[in-house]
């Protein structure tokens, strides 16, 4: 099922539950175009495939013995590099945290766990999500996927060159003066920001 990560979140969603797919399934589609576009588009920093394996199979044996899951549990997600997951490196983007290693995850990144995603990585982002091009002296730029020699935009750049590129059927992101709104402009991708409460 190459064609796996052309699906929408929610069609993907339909298949996993109804499971004609298995979260692993999906999880390996997604990783196969992350290895194929990122390297040249720089959008996840850090990637833990076998972590996020481990997160599949687990919601693979929950399905098979029958467990009642929400419409996200096995789909694939990467969270922007601002916000603390529990084991993963999460730099904010700037060399003060190049190597931190948070143990606990934000709340944010609990309720995704809760629902049962899957967390493969992490996105880029501008030091501490502050400016409108994806750019730190941790990892370096962001790509625009359309040209490789315009910006992707920021703050969420990471994320929306992600789902350009299908790489992600969907992202996380921050928002306060435009972070989501500007890079989805910039890929040709949604960038909705949810008003507070």
């Amino acid at each position: 099922m190459t064609d796996l990560p052309l699906l929408s979140a929610r069609e993907l969603s339909a298949l996993l539950q109804s499971r004609e797919a298995s979260a692993v399934e999906v999880l390996d589609a997604h990783l196969a175009r992350i290895e194929k576009f990122n390297p040249q588009l720089n959008a996840i920093v850090t990637l833990d495939a076998d972590g996020a394996r481990n997160q599949a199979r687990a919601i693979d044996e929950r399905r098979a013995r029958g467990e009642t899951l929400g419409p996200f549990a096995g789909l694939p997600i990467a969270i922007k590099d601002m916000e603390p997951v529990k084991g993963m490196r999460s730099t904010l983007g700037t060399t003060v945290y190049r190597d931190w290693v948070p143990d606990y995850d934000s709340l944010i990144v609990a309720r995704l766990r809760a629902h049962g995603m899957v967390l493969l990585g992490k996105t880029n982002t501008p030091e501490l999500a502050m400016g409108s091009q994806t750019f730190n002296r941790v990892f370096g730029a962001t790509r625009n996927p359309w040209n490789l020699e315009r910006t992707c935009g920021g703050s969420s750049g990471g994320a929306a060159v992600s789902v350009a590129m299908h790489m992600l059927p969907f992202a996380d992101g921050t928002d306060l003066g435009g972070s989501l709104r500007n890079p989805g402009n910039f890929n040709h991708v949604f960038g909705l920001r949810p008003c507070p409460g």
